[in-house]
């Protein structure tokens, strides 16, 4: 019997030991003699819905009322070639109170017909309105709508770029008092300013800011037509977007003169070889389609 029994041993000597012992087992030796026991995690209860306040809770949450989104349109209106005609369209969108974005209008190949393209941003359910409203002018043969269309859009830009860079450009716009309170800022007192540079000085760095526009405007495929002391003058042929972005890009160097024409738009015409291999994709028949026998 006294080999069955285990000696009593005091948790105070067993701590002790765990303290001096450097095996693997003397952690869990350690959280068994601490296990106390923890209180449980708070719980979160899923409130209980009913039908009629669920329902009430949807109705009130619901916005009262659906905005349509609103975004680009572009109309090509094909006119009659005749005095008066741009100012009973201009008129009709201003009765409507639409803010008209561009405005082109241009002759065609045919003699008596010209071809207005108008960008407008307003709801597709009143630009519809606006187009058939249009389209009822006794001068105008129809109205088309461009916008869902695949269309070639074109816009070109003229601008004149300072050459002697930011500090003589703000110290042009402090002489003619464009500049704010805010930004009001001694720029000839630096000494980048042309006026406090040697004459080799302004010429390289002239020099150095042509090539710089020349590269940009590579890019994105335009051309310097005209270069003077001080400012040269660039062409860019290109979409309304690449455009805004040429003149962000433009901006540090300063820009003295700035003039879009517009963007004007033409469809594109599908293939007639992507149409056949469309229509034959569709005449397939798969075998397993077919009946049996």
């Amino acid at each position: 019997m006294s080999m069955l029994k285990t000696p009593l041993v005091h948790s105070g000597a067993v701590l002790g030991q765990i303290r001096h012992s450097s095996s693997s087992t003397a952690a869990l030796a350690y959280k068994l003699l601490r296990n106390k026991k923890r209180p449980p995690l708070p719980t979160l209860e899923t409130p209980k819905w009913t039908a009629e306040g669920a329902v009430a809770s949807i109705l009130y949450e619901a916005p009262s009322e659906v905005k349509l989104p609103v975004k680009q349109h572009v109309l090509n209106c094909l006119v009659q070639n005749e005095p008066g005609v741009l100012s009973l369209v201009s008129g009709t969108l201003a009765a409507r109170g639409f803010n008209i974005d561009s405005l082109v209008v241009s002759n065609t190949e045919v003699k008596d017909l010209s071809r207005m393209t108008i960008v407008l941003r307003e709801k597709d359910a009143i630009i519809e309105q606006a187009r058939r409203q249009i389209e009822g002018l006794v001068p105008v043969y129809a109205v088309l709508d461009y916008t869902n269309a695949e269309i070639i859009k074109r816009e070109l830009l003229l601008a004149r770029i300072s050459l002697l860079g930011p500090e003589y450009f703000e110290d042009l716009l402090k002489h003619h008092d464009d500049l704010t309170t805010a930004q009001d800022s001694h720029a000839s007192d630096s000494k980048h300013h042309p006026k406090n540079m040697s004459v080799s000085e302004i010429l390289r760095l002239k020099h150095e800011y042509l090539f710089a526009v020349q590269q940009i405007v590579e890019q994105f495929g335009g051309k310097i037509l005209d270069i003077s002391e001080r400012s040269c003058i660039v062409e860019l042929s290109a979409k309304p977007s690449r455009i805004s972005s040429f003149l962000t890009l433009m901006r540090p160097f300063g820009i003295l003169e700035a003039a879009r024409s517009g963007m004007m738009a033409l469809p594109r015409t599908p293939l007639a070889a992507a149409e056949t291999e469309e229509v034959a994709q569709d005449v397939i028949i798969d075998d397993a389609d077919l009946p049996p026998g």
